[in-house]
């Protein structure tokens, strides 16, 4: 560290910079070895790119274009946006460093907009995966009345293409109502009509409701009180496993369900966008992009031209 900047190599300067994460910050091992791995890569990049091993001097003139070069490079080679983000950020903080320590000034790296990690697809149930969840889930309760309140409540949420909050957050008074009146996210409210098999399963629910006070939550605990969510997520594991569904199985792919099959049934975007509460329809888009995706999974496996 005591060498100037015209001698020292950035590969030492790399070296510095990881052992005043180890000694100074006291970042845990793992975090050192992936910081380490992030600027090599940069630094291999920079001399193949300069055509040169480059020195720590040469990290002053390290421009914008630079960086965006090696970003592309990184895409080009496969990483994920999510991978290049935190390789962007290993190099922030080892330019950072340069400045503080070695006093070599650059701000190129800070200039740089992080990459976006893509947003998983959803992943919804089959058609049928679904409506036997529905038809289903309320036998695995332990008596009567919490099978009647799991029916009623996945039939809801498959349903309305509610989530779970939404639907716990209902009172015994919403039961009456068609359409639903939800607040969804950012206290935003929309208008959810109710179809009959759901109307019929809330009314095989409510003579096993506790209190029947219009104020009451509609769906209740064992003990009484709101139903919580966790309940809810434990009575979905349970009966994935018994029915031998994947991970993927959870309340909120309910939801997914609701908008991918509303989709294939040739509901327009518009519609399922304000069935969802969706702010923006390029989140419901979303699901375009799912339904592409089973097609091309139907043509690979029955296609002629797919074993090819």
């Amino acid at each position: 560290m005591d060498q100037p900047p015209e001698i020292m190599s950035a590969e030492n300067a790399r070296l510095a910079f990881l052992r005043y994460l180890a000694t100074e910050r006291r970042a845990a091992v793992g975090t050192v070895e992936a910081y380490g791995r992030d600027v090599r890569f940069l630094l291999e990049f920079l001399g193949g790119h300069w055509g040169k091993e480059p020195m720590l001097a040469d990290l002053a003139g390290v421009t914008p274009i630079d960086l965006r070069s090696f970003m592309a490079f990184e895409a080009g080679t496969g990483r994920k946006n999510q991978t290049r983000a935190r390789h962007l950020a290993a190099v922030r903080g080892f330019f950072r460093f340069l400045a503080r320590r070695l006093g070599v000034r650059n701000g190129a790296a800070d200039l740089m907009a992080t990459p976006k990690a893509a947003r998983p697809l959803p992943r919804p149930l089959s058609r049928d995966q679904a409506l036997q969840l529905t038809e289903q889930i309320g036998g695995e309760a332990r008596d009567e009345a919490m099978e009647a309140r799991d029916t009623a409540l996945f039939t809801l949420l498959y349903g309305a293409g509610l989530r779970i909050s939404e639907a716990l957050a209902l009172n015994v008074r919403d039961a009456a109502r068609d359409p639903l009146v939800i607040t969804g996210k950012g206290n935003k409210q929309r208008m959810v009509p109710v179809r009959p098999v759901i109307k019929t399963v809330i009314a095989a629910w409510l003579p096993f409701h506790p209190t029947r006070d219009p104020d009451d939550a509609l769906f209740t605990g064992a003990r009484g009180g709101r139903l919580n969510p966790g309940v809810v997520q434990r009575q979905m594991r349970q009966h994935r496993e018994w029915a031998g569904l994947g991970d993927h199985a959870t309340p909120h792919a309910l939801r997914h369900s609701f908008a991918t099959h509303m989709l294939n049934g040739g509901a327009d975007l518009r519609s399922i966008q304000e069935l969802l509460g969706h702010a923006s329809l390029s989140t419901t888009q979303r699901y375009t992009a799912v339904d592409n995706v089973e097609l091309l999974r139907v043509w690979e496996r029955t296609h002629p031209a797919a074993k090819k």
